[in-house]
C-alpha cells in the first residue's frame, strides 16, 4: 500500500497529497468513469457537474476541507471538479436513480464490517478499534494509506481511495472511526453533508463527544453507520439516514463488545433498510464477529482481532470476502483492506487486501514519532482457520 505523508496548511496538505498519489488519483477516476457508466448510463462530464451542487454545502460545513480537495485537485493535475465527483460519487449514484438498479444494491451490500472492544475485555486492557473494508475490486490499486502532521487539529492517518479525503481512521487525540454503508429507501441523492466529507470531518475530532456532536448537527446527504471509539476506553455506533438530529440513532457496547455490518439495528430505522433483500450475508458477517469477540473476551489480543477479521464462514462473502466469481467485474467486491487500532499504544495494525494472508505491518503512530513501521509481515503468522463461535447478540439503540 502505497504512503502518503502530508503537512501544513489545509491547501498544502491536499497539495501534496495529489502529487504524491497522482497515478492513483487519476486511476480513481478512470475506474469511477467506468463505474458509472455501467450502473447509472452518466459520463463523467454529468457526473461533476451534479458533484457541484455539494461544493457550497461542504464550504459551509468545514472550509479547510474544501480547501484541501481544491490542493489534491492542483497536485495530481487535474480539475478540482473530478475529486469533488470523487469525494460525492455515493451521493451522485443514489441521485443517478440507480439505486433502483438490482446490480447496484448487489454492489454496494457488502461493506465492510467494524467494532470496537473496550479494556475490561481485552489480554493488555487496551481499547482496540478496527474493521475490514469491502468494496469493489479497482480499489486494490488506488488504496492509499495517508499520515496528516498538521498544526491546525489533530494529526491522522486514514486508509483511503486515492482523491478521497478519508475512510477509517485514527487521529493524535485518541479518536478511531471505522464505518460502513447502510442503504435505505430514504437516499435519493439529496444535497447535504456527503458521507465521504463526514468520515474527513471525523478526524478532527478532540475527543468521541466532539465527533458524536459532529455527526449530530450535521444535515446529512446519505444513509451510513459510524463506529467510533477513543482511548478512553469509549466507544459507541451511530446509524443515520438522510437528515439530522432526528435521524441519528446510537448503540453502546454491551459487556464490553460493540460490532456493526451492513444493516440497520434500529428498529424504526430498518424499517426503511433496501440492502438486506439483496444481500443477507450481512445479517451472517455481524453474527460471526460478534460471536467470535464475546468468545474470546475477556483476554481478547490483537491476534484474536486479527484471526476474527479473517473469518471464512460463509465464503467467499463472510467477513474476509475474497469476491464473488459469479458476478461481473463492476459487480465483485472483496476485502481492500484490514485495519486495528490500539489507542492505548498508539499502534496501527495494516493488511493490505484480505486480512487471512498475515500479512498485517504494525506502525507506530503519535505526535512525537508520526508514523513508523515496526512490524513486517513476516512478523505476523498467517490465518489458522479455526474461526467458530455461539450465537452473537445485539443490544438496544436509543435514539438522540
Amino acid at each position: 500500500m502505497s504512503r502518503v505523508s502530508i503537512q501544513g496548511a489545509p491547501f498544502e496538505r491536499g497539495r501534496q497529497y495529489g502529487e504524491q498519489a497522482r497515478t492513483q488519483v487519476r486511476q480513481s477516476i478512470s475506474a469511477y468513469q467506468r463505474v458509472f457508466a455501467h450502473y447509472a448510463e452518466w459520463d463523467w462530464e454529468k457526473v461533476v457537474g451534479h458533484a457541484s451542487r455539494y461544493e457550497n454545502v461542504v464550504e459551509d460545513f468545514a472550509p479547510h476541507i474544501i480547501e484541501e480537495i481544491r490542493g489534491i485537485a492542483e497536485g495530481s493535475g487535474v480539475d478540482f471538479g473530478d475529486i469533488l465527483a470523487l469525494n460525492v460519487r455515493s451521493e451522485v449514484m443514489f441521485a443517478s436513480g440507480a439505486q433502483d438498479n438490482k446490480k447496484l444494491s448487489g454492489a454496494l451490500a457488502n461493506e465492510c464490517s467494524s467494532f470496537a472492544v473496550l479494556p475490561e475485555v481485552t489480554s493488555e486492557g487496551h481499547t482496540l478499534v478496527g474493521q475490514n473494508w469491502d468494496w469493489l475490486l479497482h480499489a486494490r490499486d488506488t488504496v492509499v494509506l495517508v499520515h496528516a502532521r498538521r498544526d491546525d487539529g489533530p494529526d491522522y492517518v486514514t486508509i483511503v481511495e486515492a482523491g478521497l479525503l478519508a475512510k477509517t481512521g485514527v487521529n493524535s487525540a485518541g479518536v478511531a472511526s471505522c464505518t460502513n454503508t447502510l442503504v435505505s429507501y430514504l437516499d435519493d441523492g439529496a444535497v447535504g453533508v456527503p458521507y465521504h466529507v463526514m468520515l474527513r470531518r471525523l478526524l478532527d475530532a478532540e475527543s468521541i463527544t466532539d465527533a458524536v456532536t459532529t455527526v449530530v448537527n450535521a444535515d446529512k446527504a446519505l444513509s451510513g453507520n459510524f463506529l467510533l471509539g477513543d482511548v478512553d476506553g469509549l466507544a459507541i455506533d451511530m446509524e443515520v439516514n438522510p437528515g439530522g438530529a432526528t435521524s441519528v440513532r446510537t448503540l453502546m457496547p454491551r459487556d464490553g463488545v460493540l460490532a456493526h455490518t451492513n444493516h440497520f439495528l434500529s428498529p424504526d430505522l430498518a424499517r426503511s433498510d433496501s440492502r438486506i433483500g439483496t444481500s443477507p450475508s450481512t445479517l451472517f458477517r455481524l453474527d460471526c464477529l460478534e460471536s467470535t469477540l464475546r468468545r474470546g473476551a475477556p483476554t481478547l489480543s490483537i491476534r484474536n482481532l486479527q484471526d476474527a477479521l479473517s473469518d471464512h464462514r460463509n465464503f467467499p462473502l463472510g467477513v474476509c470476502s475474497h469476491g464473488d466469481d459469479r458476478a461481473s467485474e463492476y459487480e465483485r467486491y472483496a476485502t481492500i483492506a484490514s485495519v486495528i487500532y490500539d489507542l492505548d499504544a498508539h499502534e496501527v495494525y495494516l493488511a493490505a487486501g484480505a486480512p487471512c494472508g498475515g500479512n498485517f505491518r504494525r506502525y507506530q503512530f503519535d505526535s512525537s514519532v508520526g508514523l513508523v513501521e515496526i512490524d513486517s509481515p513476516e512478523d505476523v503468522e498467517a490465518f489458522d482457520g479455526d474461526v467458530r463461535g455461539a450465537q452473537g447478540t445485539t443490544t438496544a439503540l436509543t435514539p438522540l
